[in-house]
Order: C-alpha cells, then structure tokens, then sequence
C-alpha cells in the first residue's frame, strides 16, 4: 500500500491508514489544501471535475466535490469522462481549475487527484509546491452557510472534444470515412468506451470493441504495454481489422497493433504522428529524455529541431512552448498536439494516425518498417528508505565520466546512439532504468549493466558504512 504526494497531485492505494494510504482523510486534505490555493488565485473560484471508471471512483468524487463546495467553490462534475477532455473543459468553462480522478495505469487499487491549472495544464513545479506546503501545514478557512459553492453536472464535454479535434486541419474525417477501417478498440473497462468508440464510429470506422463495460476491473494489466496487449492482438488478426488501439483508463496514453497483430510500439506512437505533422507543419518537436532516439532522427529529416525534456507532461509542455514546438509529447504513447491543447490526448492520436493512413495508402506495418529501428528496454528497481540516489547517481557519473551526461532529470549516459536513462518515478516508489540501443539484446544487456554498476556502488558503501 502507497501514498504519495508530489507537485502534480496525491496518489495512492485505497484503504489502510490515513497518512500511509489514499484514505478519506488524505483526499479532503489535498482537495482542501487545493481548493484554497485556486481561491486564493482567482475572485471568481470554479473547478471542473472528471473521472475515469475506477472502482473507488464515486466515492472518490462525492468527496472531492463536497470538500470544494464547503469551501465556496463551484463544481462542473463532468461524470465519467478522460483526462484529455478534462483538460479541454477547464478553459471552455472559464475554471480556476480542473481535478481529474485516476490513477492513469496503475491497477485497480489506486486512484489519485491529477490537478490543473486555469489553462487546463498540469499545475507547476512552484505552483505545486505551494499547494504541497498548504497540505503540510492544514490551514484552510471553509465557507459560511450562505456561501457554499454550487454543483452542476454536464456529460457534453467528450462530444465537445471530439467535435473539437474533427474541426482540426490534419484530421481528414473524409478520407478515413472512404477508407472505412475496421478497428479493435481495448476500451480497458474505462471510460474509452464512452469516447474512443464513438469518435470512431464518427470516422466512419467499422468498430471491435474490447473490455467495454466500464467496471473499473481491469481485464488486464491497464498499462498499455505489449505484454498487456496479446488479446487485442489476436482480435486484429482473426477480425482481418486495419489497426488495434489500445488506450489507458483514463485515455492519454495511445498504443497501436499492426494489422499483422505486430505492435506498433508505444514508443513510435509519437513518431508517426509527428512524422504527419511535420509533413504539412514545418516546426520543432519535443520529447522527454526517457523516449525513443526515432523522434529526433525523423524530425531531422524534415530538417527540423529536435530537443528533449526533463521527463513528465508539464516538463514536455513547458520545452514546448519554449521553442513553439508543432508537435510532442512522452513515449508512453502520449501526444501533445497544441493546436487542441497543451496535454497528452489518445483520442487526437488516433484520429490523426487514421488520416495518415488513408493518405499513406499503405498497412499500419509498413509505416511502422519506415521509421528507424530502436528498441527500449524498461526496466525497475524497487526503492526502499535507506537507499541514497544522490550517491548512486555520483558513483555513475564518475564510472562513466568519459560518455556525455544529461542531468536535467536523474542521470542520461549517451552511448553513441545507444542511452542510458535512470530517473525516481514520480508516481511509484521506484528507479526506473531506461535503455534504448538498435538491438533489443544491447538494450537489455545496458540496463542491467547500470543494475549490476547500482549494486556494485551499493554494496560499497554499506562495506564503508
């Protein structure tokens, strides 16, 4: 069982202790703490709020939203919606702020409070350590009776979305409608059943829907990475469909089967659908240092700019309008397309990777064979209290001082065009190890070089102890 509080909102396991796990307390707490820092940024405090279909969902939300109206805000409860439309909703509604309540992959157990800014971005570092420091320190000055904030629900807002991406430039509903794929869509028993199936219905798509009843029991593993991903791959195959979809449960995240039941791969996501941008968009790109090597190499060969962020979506979206990047996002399968909005959205990904193929011509396998071949090995270690990363991190950078390092997030070592990439999640109490090389073999043999250099620098200092 976890909780954990950080810059982007609280996250944890139901159940269990307050101040150990998600429990009631910790969720008005934060909510608490969350809501008077908007009050205190705004004259005019309202919040939108959406979820996924998570089993603690509903209770989550009825306790997130009755801590914002005894605190005189005004809720918009969007019900069952996606981070994506979330983040839509908040400026259309003229917000002060947005919560969106999921756990993005994490299993069944968890959930969290995702929180977003006026814009309907991803609040801050600094924002999120004000926020942070009224959790700590509990001082919050709740409403009279006469001035409780008001609640309105409005299930519109996925439509909206999906009105709002069809009215895009480089979404070509037409030719999708003419090309009429069929398409197997992993729903994960979340709410891409109420958006992904009907935007592509709306495309014209003859739709094969997959764990669609949103039960919030994941039928699998919800992160959609290949060894989650078998039954989908399979249904492309025995349905003879153009291209499986999967999402996450609360639809930012996008990976995609080939017709062949081949994965696409998480991590070319982004570079296919940077590769249709920047065909039509001359302009820079932008990914996170944990993301495929591909993305830099296709925006060059547009004769582009290519420049990498520290990892995190308000990490991509602060590099992006720094250079007025056209198109990015993380090799998770998230894409950030700013002419919708600043924020990884599974449901442009698709529309837009459907109209790259009804003007490709081709199968989804061999868009995939024209990209450069990288493979990502990823890999964790758990952490525990004792463990001291600053030393470990110090201990690398002086065994590969002759390599280029990139400290901007954790610690990069560039072999050539292979890398290394170790970083504390922001989410889970882990290290991941990411590794990226031409050959998967590389790849697995670098990162569990670095495991083997982690213990090695471990074990030396318990000896020195």
């Amino acid at each position: 069982m976890a909780l954990i509080k950080s810059i982007s909102g609280i996250r944890g396991t139901i159940g269990g202790k307050a101040g150990e796990n998600l429990t009631p307390q910790d969720i008005v707490e934060c909510t608490a703490a969350f809501g008077q820092w908007v009050k205190e940024k705004t004259d005019n405090p309202k919040i939108v709020i959406g979820r996924d279909a998570r089993i603690s969902g509903e209770i989550v939300n009825s306790l997130v939203i009755n801590t914002l109206r005894c605190l005189g805000i005004d809720v918009v409860d969007l019900g069952y919606s996606t981070t994506p439309t979330v983040e839509i909703a908040v400026p259309e509604e003229n917000a002060g702020a947005g919560i969106i309540l999921t756990a993005s992959h994490n299993p069944k157990q968890w959930n969290a409070l995702k929180l977003l800014n006026h814009k309907g971005e991803f609040i801050s570092g600094a924002d999120g350590a004000e926020v942070l420091d009224k959790i700590a320190k509990g001082d919050i000055e709740y409403a009279q009776i006469d001035n409780l904030g008001s609640y309105t629900k409005d299930d519109s807002y996925i439509q909206k979305h999906i009105d709002k991406i069809f009215a895009l430039d480089l979404v070509n509903v037409d030719a999708v409608k003419a090309m009429a794929p069929k398409v197997v869509v992993d729903c994960i028993n979340s709410t891409g059943s109420i958006s992904m199936i009907p935007l592509l219905e709306q495309m014209g798509c003859t739709v094969i829907a997959l764990n669609d009843e949103m039960t919030g029991r994941f039928a699998h593993n919800p992160e959609p990475l290949p060894g989650n991903l078998s039954a989908l791959a399979e249904a492309v195959k025995s349905n003879n469909a153009r291209i499986g979809i999967a999402v996450d449960p609360d639809v930012d995240r996008l990976a995609m089967v080939s017709e062949d039941g081949e994965m696409f791969g998480e991590e070319y996501t982004l570079v296919a659908i940077a590769d249709y941008v920047l065909q039509h968009t001359p302009g820079a790109t932008v990914s996170n240092l944990s993301s495929t090597r591909a993305l830099r190499d296709v925006t060059e060969k547009h004769g582009m700019k290519y420049e990498a962020s520290a990892v995190g979506e308000v990490n991509v979206v602060t590099k992006m309008k720094e250079i007025n990047a056209v198109i990015g996002g993380e090799g998770n399968g998230g894409i950030i397309y700013p002419e919708l909005h600043y924020g990884r959205d599974a449901l442009v990904g698709v529309a837009m990777i459907l109209s790259y193929l009804a003007k490709f011509g081709k199968p989804l396998s061999f868009l995939r064979q024209s990209y450069p071949a990288y493979t990502i090995s990823k890999n964790k270690i758990q952490l525990s209290p004792e463990i001291d990363l600053d030393k470990i991190f110090i201990g690398l950078k002086d065994k590969y001082s002759n390599q280029p390092i990139n400290t901007i997030d954790g610690l990069k070592i560039e072999f050539d065009t292979d890398w290394v990439h170790l970083r504390k999640s922001n989410t889970e109490p882990i290290i991941r190890i990411y590794a990226e090389s031409t050959s998967e073999v590389t790849a697995n043999n670098r990162a569990d070089k670095i495991k083997q250099d982690i213990k090695e620098i471990l074990s030396q200092e318990r000896s020195e102890a």
